[in-house]
């Protein structure tokens, strides 16, 4: 039963990556379909960002009412839904209706089951965990793509929306199976529903909060600014640009498996200090005024595999730093903290590189590692 549920968790967060990467991949075709102007991706974008942030900070609520297992299968339900109403909208009006329960049942998935996996499993499960979340992100462009080329970009929509309704009929179905498993964590329904300013007041939750915001900044602006960067300041083709942005998630995907053999023998605290240290290298090569481009162009491979094993270490030693009766709660507040990282600072780096250049952008980059070192190394201090 270990085991089948594991797979399970997995599949939802294969779910949870699955709608990630949809919009991007299909909102050219979307927006010269509804005449609107190409920067309005960025209003659906932010409304399912806002969902997500809400449902992150209701998560203990919720789960402690519902079960991680309800929880998880009616998010995904919820998202299915969202996603099938976004392949029946001929209007950009209804496609910012349906973000916002898009981004309700996102939010929600991703608490749950971070602090399900956080309090049950072993480091190693959490890098897999977020490798799978990866797996979905770069499935969904290829069924757009082959959609796209095909029938158009509702049926997209509409093949990714069956395969997540289907994975919710299977969550339904196997709610036993999680309240079985629930048994091992005691006195779970008996802990107190901690409101945002108890959160804060626990020694260390705006510290690692922080460093939430900082790993997701950088991952969020290296993932949009990356390819602008290498072309526009470093003369790299625009083809080869693009094909080591992508490079950029390989590595954070492949990253985060390669480091599910090593985390339990390392431990959480390591994997953060080895992860930062591997960012700031490849930051470095990003950075040095070099002629070739093999080295900048590699050294955003580095950033993606040194930001693999950090996101899943913070999360996996919430329990044993805030302790496990406080680890829902702390982990829906980091999810919310790395969602506004994630939403707010991509936009600022444009504003930044507007009246700087974007030759700023690895002292951007190097300015949020130095913030997740700084506050990860004081969270550790504080609870030594």
């Amino acid at each position: 039963m270990y085991a089948l549920l594991l797979a399970i968790i997995y599949l939802s967060f294969i779910s949870l990556g699955l709608p990630d990467s949809l919009l991007g991949a299909a909102w050219p075709v979307m927006q010269a379909q509804m005449g609107v102007p190409l920067s309005y991706a960025g209003i659906i974008f932010s409304t399912i960002c806002a969902g997500t942030i809400v449902s992150s900070l209701l998560s203990d609520r919720l789960t402690k009412k519902l079960g991680a297992g309800l929880v998880t299968a009616g998010s995904v339900f919820l998202t299915a839904a969202a996603i099938f109403g976004f392949s029946v909208s001929g209007r950009f009006w209804t496609l910012c209706l349906w973000a916002v329960p898009y981004g309700l049942g996102a939010g929600a998935i991703d608490a749950a089951l971070n602090n399900y996996v956080a309090l049950r499993y072993a480091s190693r499960h959490m890098n897999w965990l977020h490798c799978c979340w990866g797996v979905g992100a770069a499935i969904s462009p290829y069924v757009m793509g082959r959609a796209l080329s095909a029938s158009g970009w509702n049926q997209g929509y509409r093949t990714i929306a069956a395969i997540q309704i289907a994975l919710a009929a299977f969550l339904f179905i196997s709610l036993p199976l999680w309240r079985k498993q629930s048994a091992d964590i005691p006195n779970q329904q008996d802990r107190p529903i901690l409101k945002l300013p108890q959160i804060l007041r626990i020694k260390g939750v705006k510290l690692v909060l922080a460093a939430f915001f900082g790993y997701c900044a950088l991952e969020a602006a290296a993932s949009l600014w990356a390819s602008s960067y290498l072309v526009l300041h470093r003369g790299v083709h625009p083809e080869t640009a693009a094909r080591y942005a992508s490079f950029f998630f390989i590595g954070i995907t492949a990253g985060r498996f390669l480091c599910g053999f090593i985390s339990d023998k390392i431990g959480d605290r390591n994997m953060i200090r080895v992860g930062i240290a591997v960012t700031a290298a490849g930051i470095a090569a990003l950075w040095l005024p070099v002629k070739s481009d093999w080295l900048c162009l590699n050294g955003l491979v580095l950033i993606g595999l040194g930001c693999a094993p950090v996101y899943p270490a913070i999360i996996h030693a919430t329990p044993a730093n805030f302790g496990k009766e406080n680890a829902q709660a702390v982990i829906g507040v980091q999810m919310a903290s790395a969602y506004a990282g994630s939403t707010l600072m991509p936009p600022l780096f444009g504003w930044l590189a507007g009246r700087f250049g974007i030759a700023c952008f690895p002292v951007f980059l190097l300015c949020f590692a130095a913030l997740m070192l700084t506050m990860t190394e004081g969270l550790n201090r504080k609870k030594a």
